[in-house]
């Protein structure tokens, strides 16, 4: 069957390079992803899928379902589509809702013989308000069986690790006065800004490693010789695992706390963007992927582990179903993500190769699971493990 899904993803290779240059040449924002979002849903259209959209009254959400009419798992696709502020498709965004939407074109072709179900799910926001965390906590994945996505780089990496993250925004409210005539009637609301800074440096020491606590000041007054009656500072907390994510966050909002108590300063704390959880990789799942990525050629040396590149709303998904996150090489040159080298490489002919590759590696292993109930059953059984030991 393998052949086959690869000759069906080949056949329209022509029309998912295109949709890809076209994403990529015309980037979107997050929630703003309109015409990126369309061209991924006609071409489901177009292959038949059923398509719901929007999704939870998000207006660029969409699901695109195709059912075999026969019994079988239900394999999801993720696709992301959505640009960097001034970089556009730095994160290669253009390539992964492709990459998606082509895995499903090429498993559609061999489900009427092993049955089952295809689901493409439309996520939008991945950088900033992630829809897979509302479509996670709704539900939406919880009858999935397993869901893959790929994502490009500069080498190709094993499905690996993630950081949990809270995005937490403080906001600290005083009173203004004139610097220089009467500054005793104040309250300076960026002295707190400058305290919660300097006790979250403190507070380094006394966490672990894998911690990451990075921050800007987003309002410090409008004139140097009025005392701020406002500051403001956006800050993201981060760590290997959710529940000491939790725990770190309770210590920087008492640094917050405090802060306002030095100066006399009123607190307001909120979640600026959505909170993610680690990504739990499902290895039978990863190890499947790496076999095809083998079997398509890619030399066992080039395949590295990938051990953290920050924080992804799949960690969400990854809690409600097996799910793999791996990364597939679609530049030759050593650029990271979120810089310009990186954007115009991954607009060359060299990526898009790479992103039909990665399309054919995730059909086939979604077939591998699809086509073997045994294989299925691991699967499974190692979700509901992992599960439990995260939750322990």
């Amino acid at each position: 069957m393998k052949p086959v899904i690869a000759a069906a993803i080949d056949e329209h290779s022509a029309s998912f390079i295109q949709i890809s240059r076209t994403i990529g040449e015309n980037p979107e924002l997050g929630h703003e992803e309109w015409q990126s979002s369309r061209l991924l849903m006609d071409e489901l259209r177009r292959h038949g899928f059923q398509i719901q959209n929007p999704v939870l009254g998000l207006p660029t959400a969409f699901i695109g379902t195709y059912d075999s009419g026969k019994p079988g798992p239900t394999a999801a696709f993720l696709c992301e589509y959505d640009a960097l502020p001034e970089l556009g498709h730095a994160c290669g965004h253009h390539i992964i809702g492709t990459m998606g939407v082509a895995a499903a074109v090429g498993l559609k072709s061999v489900i009427e013989q092993t049955g089952g179900t295809i689901r493409v799910y439309g996520t939008p926001a991945e950088e900033t308000k992630g829809a897979k965390v509302p479509m996670s906590a709704e539900g939406l994945f919880d009858d999935v069986d397993f869901a893959l996505m790929a994502h490009p780089y500069h080498t190709y990496e094993k499905s690996g690790e993630s950081l949990a993250m809270d995005a937490i925004q403080f906001e600290y409210f005083g009173k203004a006065a004139h610097a220089a005539a009467s500054p005793y009637e104040g309250v300076n609301a960026l002295d707190a800004v400058l305290l919660l800074f300097q006790s979250i440096n403190a507070l380094r020491q006394q966490v672990q490693s894998h911690v990451r606590i990075h921050g800007i000041i987003t309002e410090g007054g409008k004139a140097a010789n009025i005392i701020p009656d406002y500051a403001a500072a956006q800050f993201y907390v981060r760590s290997a695992n959710r529940p000491y994510t939790d725990e770190v966050v309770q210590k920087v909002l008492r640094c917050a706390e405090g802060a306002a108590l030095q100066t006399g300063c009123t607190l307001k704390t909120s979640n600026y963007e959505f909170s993610y959880d680690e990504l739990i990789t499902n290895q039978t799942l990863s190890g499947l992927f790496t076999n095809n990525l083998l079997a398509m050629g890619v030399r066992e040396d080039e395949i590295q582990y990938g051990k953290d590149h920050g924080s992804v709303d799949l960690g969400n998904v990854s809690r409600h179903c097996p799910t793999i996150h791996p990364y597939i090489k679609v530049i030759d040159e050593k650029h990271l993500l979120h810089t310009k080298e990186f954007r115009d490489l991954a607009m060359k002919d060299r990526a898009f190769e790479g992103m039909i590759l990665g399309a054919k590696v995730l059909a086939n292993t979604a077939y591998d699971v699809i086509a073997n109930p045994e294989v299925l059953k691991a699967v499974r059984d190692e979700f509901e493990q992992s599960i439990r030991s995260s939750a322990n």
